[in-house]
């Protein structure tokens, strides 16, 4: 699983340079197989990206500390709750993290419009399509969560203290959720500005992104408040 993982990550950015390619040059021709064929490229990419989830998962939960990301980040008696957090506890598995999430609201927003919107549609995949790129182009080339040692060690250093706390497993995610939500609205911005489509029309198909994605920030920032204080001890 954890190999298969690692070979995901690479085809999902391979996906997603064809969706982003095919979806422009379907809304430019107003070509429909290109337009399909980037739609789906993009449920593809989900795809991949949940299977490289899974692979780290499985390495963390595995404790493979000849991963250097597991090594890092966990230890053999580290809390299973912190075990599963500890995928959002480091750069590359927050990047990972940041692209399922991404990919997820990119697959609910292509399949919520396969009927509506439909000349802003190519744009919109070609715009979150490129936004896959970039993550999941650093995460294979310069982030990869994947990253083997020369030598096994005997146990991971564990996660940091401070990071060991329920706030962990619910803050992070949270603010992600909000973070991630605001693509979908900026990628329909592109689209009405490509097609000179700049009345309503567009804005009554972001209300609920930007609403979903408001929602997540703050309770994600009032959860961060309460974590600073009790981890912390911060406005005491």
């Amino acid at each position: 699983m954890i190999l298969v993982g690692e070979l995901s990550l690479w085809v999902a950015l391979l996906m997603a340079v064809w969706a982003a390619t095919v979806s422009f040059a379907g809304g430019h021709m107003r070509r429909g197989d290109l337009i399909e064929s980037g739609e789906r490229a993009l449920y593809a990419t989900l795809a991949m990206v949940v299977l490289a989830s899974l692979g780290l998962w499985t390495a963390l939960l595995t404790h493979d500390f000849s991963i250097k990301y597991v090594a890092s980040f966990t230890s053999a008696n580290l809390p299973k709750v912190y075990t599963i957090t500890a995928f959002w506890g480091g750069q590359s598995g927050s990047l990972l993290f940041w692209a399922l999430i991404l990919s997820i609201y990119t697959a609910i927003t292509l399949w919520t419009n396969r009927t509506r919107n439909r000349e802003l549609m190519p744009y919109v995949a070609g715009t979150l399509a490129l936004i896959l790129i970039f993550f999941l182009a650093t995460i294979c080339l310069g982030s990869n969560p994947f990253q083997r040692l020369d030598w096994i060690p005997p146990d991971g250093r564990g996660l940091n203290p401070q990071l060991q706390n329920p706030g962990m497993a619910i803050h992070p995610p949270n603010l992600y959720l909000g973070y991630v939500g605001t693509s979908i609205p900026f990628a329909f911005a592109i689209a009405a500005l490509l097609t000179r489509r700049l009345d309503a029309e567009w804005l009554a198909a972001v209300r609920r992104w930007a609403l979903l994605a408001w929602f997540f920030n703050t309770v994600g920032i009032i959860l961060g408040m309460w974590w600073a204080y009790v981890e912390l001890g911060w406005g005491g």
